[in-house]
């Protein structure tokens, strides 16, 4: 990630860059931000609607800055177009478009950006685009990345302060993220997760790095040290808060407080730890030299000619377009117009219309919902259906943000694994809420397959669409009270699942044939 610039100087025969070939090499990198609109403004969408993105808005112009920075090298480097990068591009390309088939957002975004540095490479070369490695590659930075963390982070939270707030003496009643203490209640939320300061800095600590040192040894390490200093700091933060709570009675650090706290201590962190990185800086390496060349003339003599460039350019163009001209022709392939029309699986010998908490998965509107209790011996089963089609970002199965109860409502879990239930493999999550606590089955049905993982869910969505058979797709639901017996409660389950099991993939393969 940290190439250094060609040290020494540069041999005889180099060639800078003309005016007119900067003009061809800006248009040909600004060429990915033309074809794929459409993406970059997801990002910057990200950006105006997330607090913890919206540092994105800087790094296109540090990138900018840090080229500048080295723009000499544009004199001293020959730009040499590398034919064999182009095919990382396309690489880039075909990533973005399983990504957009898939409709996985972030990894489209990686790959749009990842295109900047890739048609860098190929249109300057090796030497001269490695001159350039880290300003190119820290416009990955952009990327709005890191939600994928917040519960790993919410749970180290969690588990650090109670553990804390224990060892300093004070009673501790803990219900998975939430706890007690005599004098109030807390819960670790998203905003306490600490995302936001791991994902500043880390940053902030890479372009510290870059900046402040030379040995790559020594940037690792200082980059290791702004990953795991945030997080320990967040921890430190959140103890700090519940104890300035419970000393005051819950007068202070409950309300806006909490957050300033949170961000003061984290400058002063973060402060201290580039104060202490200060001291084994290093000095910045000279600027490579153009040599003399046996003749007496510099090795800057000659210049590249546009033309040189032109076919390279026209390539990257071409390369790059051809990605959304496809993406955009499988989309009105793959898009059903007909309506959903879903309906209760035939379940005979089952017995419905019994009492059932008031819970339902807290997932995306879908297209179609269908919902029943039944008796499964003695025990109620409700089951449920959610049924998808012609999916995108506002109306999808497999989502980040869609999950079977919102932490913040009455609903949460409490536990959550996997269970394989014959060839069937099933989520088994239990939540509490209103009317006791619920033993919960999903799986999500894509392309007639079933599976728990939205990584494999993603896939089979995807390769259903280069196949040309659509994106249908299901999450299947069935929940029973847990009434003091888990067992009882698996058990009805499974009873529940050997009996409808069938009819339920029956009525999803119906349904997507129409």
């Amino acid at each position: 990630m940290f190439l250094k610039p060609p040290p020494g100087v540069v041999g005889t025969g180099a060639h800078p860059v003309a005016q007119s070939s900067l003009l061809l090499i800006v248009l040909a990198l600004l060429a990915p931000l033309v074809l794929y609109f459409g993406t970059a403004r997801s990002i910057v969408d990200v950006w105006n609607s997330s607090e913890t993105f919206a540092h994105g808005y800087a790094i296109v112009p540090i990138s900018l800055w840090l080229i500048w920075r080295r723009r000499a090298n544009f004199s001293l480097i020959p730009a040499a177009p590398s034919w064999p990068a182009l095919a990382l591009l396309a690489l880039a390309g075909a990533g973005w478009l399983a990504a957009r088939i898939g409709g996985v957002q972030v990894v489209m975004q990686y790959a749009f950006v990842a295109m900047f540095p890739l048609a860098a490479f190929a249109l300057l070369g090796r030497r001269l685009a490695g001159s350039l490695a880290f300003p190119l590659l820290f416009l990955l930075f952009a990327v709005p990345f890191g939600e994928v963390f917040v519960d790993p982070l919410i749970g180290i939270t969690a588990d650090f302060t109670v553990w804390a707030v224990q060892v300093t003496g004070i009673p501790v009643l803990r219900n998975g993220t939430r706890f007690e203490l005599p004098t109030g209640s807390w819960s670790v939320v998203e905003a306490c997760s600490g995302v936001r300061y791991l994902i500043s800095s880390i940053t902030l600590g890479c372009l510290y790095a870059y900046l402040t040192y030379r040995s790559n040894l020594r940037r690792a390490l200082f980059i290791g040290l702004s990953v795991i200093v945030p997080i320990v700091a967040n921890g430190l933060r959140a103890y700090m808060i519940v104890m300035i709570g419970h000393l005051s009675g819950m007068e202070l650090a409950t309300g806006v407080d909490h957050l300033i706290y949170g961000w003061l201590f984290f400058g002063l962190v973060m402060f201290l730890m580039f104060w202490i990185g200060s001291y084994w800086r290093e000095e910045e390496a000279p600027a490579p030299a153009a040599q003399t060349g046996a003749s007496g003339t510099s090795g800057t003599a000659g210049i590249v000619p546009a033309r040189s460039l032109l076919p390279m350019a026209l390539a990257i163009v071409a390369v790059a377009a051809v990605w959304p001209v496809f993406a955009a022709y499988n989309e009105r392939a793959n898009h059903n117009p007909q309506p959903v029309v879903l309906s209760l699986p035939q379940l005979a010998g089952l017995a419905s219309g019994a009492a059932f908490p008031g819970w339902e998965p807290d997932y995306m509107t879908p297209d179609a919902r269908v919902a029943a209790v039944y008796t499964e011996g003695s025990r109620p089963v409700k089951l449920q259906v959610l049924y998808y089609r012609n999916q995108d970002k506002a109306k999808g199965l497999v989502s980040s943000i869609n999950r079977l109860a919102d932490p913040q409502d009455a609903w949460h879990a409490t536990a959550s694994s996997g269970r394989l239930e014959g060839a069937l493999a099933v989520r088994e999550t239990t939540l509490a809420g209103p009317g006791g606590p619920l033993l919960v089955w999903h799986w999500m049905w894509i392309d007639g397959h079933n599976t728990t993982s939205n990584v494999v869910g993603k896939l089979h969505q995807a390769r259903s669409k280069l196949l040309f058979r659509g994106d249908d797709g299901a999450l299947v639901v069935l929940a029973t009270p847990v009434n003091d017996d888990p067992q009882a409660a698996r058990a009805a389950l499974r009873a529940f699942l050997a009996r409808g099991g069938d009819a339920i993939e029956a009525t999803l393969q119906q349904t997507r044939g129409q």
